[in-house]
């Protein structure tokens, strides 16, 4: 699995005109699920992504987690995470999950992000043509792959 992490402002998703969901302070979150992906990917990634320290403390360092720092938390599937462009221009998604094993896992993503933080995890809608507006923080992203567990 896959994970882009934005600290933002605020952050919205729109789908046929209509706001699905919303935050304001906090962290949005892309996340791409890969075939052979685990329960235990989803496991690691939600842990490092509420412990993950990248708001600022009373001295201007980033040394806080979104827990810590009460933020909220926006996740948004995102199967283009998982492209391959070794060969050519035009993207490869051979490695995304199918439905079957990627819409549970990020579902569980969800729900072990959601016990990690202590608050719930707004969502964007599985498979929907999403329109995803924010202000990015710092601008702060940072990317990180179970697969690498760096």
């Amino acid at each position: 699995m896959r994970v882009v992490i934005q600290r933002v402002r605020e952050a919205a998703v729109d789908i046929a005109g209509k706001r699905v969901a919303e935050i304001g302070p906090g962290l949005m979150i892309l996340v791409g699920v890969e075939t052979g992906d685990t329960e235990e990917d989803a496991r690691w990634l939600a842990a490092k992504t509420a412990a993950l320290r990248i708001f600022d403390d009373e001295a201007g360092v980033m040394n806080r987690s979104v827990v810590e720092a009460g933020g909220a938390l926006l996740a948004v599937s995102q199967f283009t995470l998982t492209a391959s462009t070794r060969k050519g221009n035009r993207p490869s998604y051979y490695r995304a999950a199918g439905h079957e094993l990627a819409v549970p896992l990020y579902e569980r993503y969800c729900e072990l992000l959601a016990e990690a933080a202590g608050r719930p995890v707004a969502r964007g809608v599985f498979g929907a043509d999403m329109q995803v507006t924010l202000i990015n923080d710092g601008p702060v992203t940072i990317i990180i792959d179970s697969h690498l567990k760096e």
